[in-house]
Order: C-alpha cells, then structure tokens, then sequence
C-alpha cells in the first residue's frame, strides 16, 4: 500500500505560478513512476505529467508543455508539479498517482491522493 497527500494548490491569478507537492508513505517511493493528473469542472480526469523512478524520464500533456515541470526527489518521498504561466483553463482538481511501471498517459495507475484544487481566475 502506498499512501499519496498533495498540497499547494490554491487561488491564483493568470499568469502567476504554484507548486504543487505530493508526499508518499508505505512502500519505498522509489519503485514508483509518479504522474499527477487533473479533472476540471464537469470534465474527465486527464493525464498532466508523469516521471520515473529516479527522474530519468519525463512525459507531459501538450496542454502544459513549456509551463509545468514534474521532479522528485526520492530521499523525501515527494513528488512535485511547478506550474508556471497559469491559465483559467489549468483550473481543476490536482491528483498526483503511483504506478509501479513505465509512465502511463492513462489514469492505468496504482494509487491515487485524494486531490488539490487549483483554481487561476482571469
């Protein structure tokens, strides 16, 4: 079993920034692809980024490419999703997920957090 708590999200203005943080406790964080995912209001949940074990590889949805980068860092067990350039579009609730695999672009993971809002107003 693997627990998943995010934090950071938040009310943010166009254009600004928020770091979103996942903190991991069960099995060892580092036998995990990690991705975070979003579903915004009234829609179906959707792939935002993913990274590998130790970070070699990372994978993101063309919506957030060039604005949001996913790392880890495996001595705290954390996952994290700096997002920069906000748009309103990027509201949703934030789901970061485990998966003990290669990333996935599909919601195919193992454990998920129980989400953070993020809301950017225009």
């Amino acid at each position: 079993q693997v627990q998943l708590v995010e934090s950071g999200g938040g009310l943010v203005q166009a254009g600004g920034s928020l770091r979103l943080s996942c903190v991991a406790s069960g099995r060892a964080f580092s036998g995990y692809t990690m991705g975070w995912f979003r579903q915004p209001p009234g829609k179906e949940r959707e792939f935002v980024a993913a990274i590998t074990r130790f970070g070699g590889t990372t994978n993101y949805a063309d919506s957030v490419k060039g604005r949001f980068t996913i790392s880890r860092d495996n001595a705290k067990s954390t996952v994290y999703l700096q997002m920069n350039s906000l748009k309103p579009e990027d509201t949703a609730v934030y789901y970061c997920a485990a998966r003990a695999g290669t990333i996935a672009t599909t919601p195919k993971y193992d454990y998920w957090g129980q989400g953070t809002q993020v809301t950017v107003s225009s």
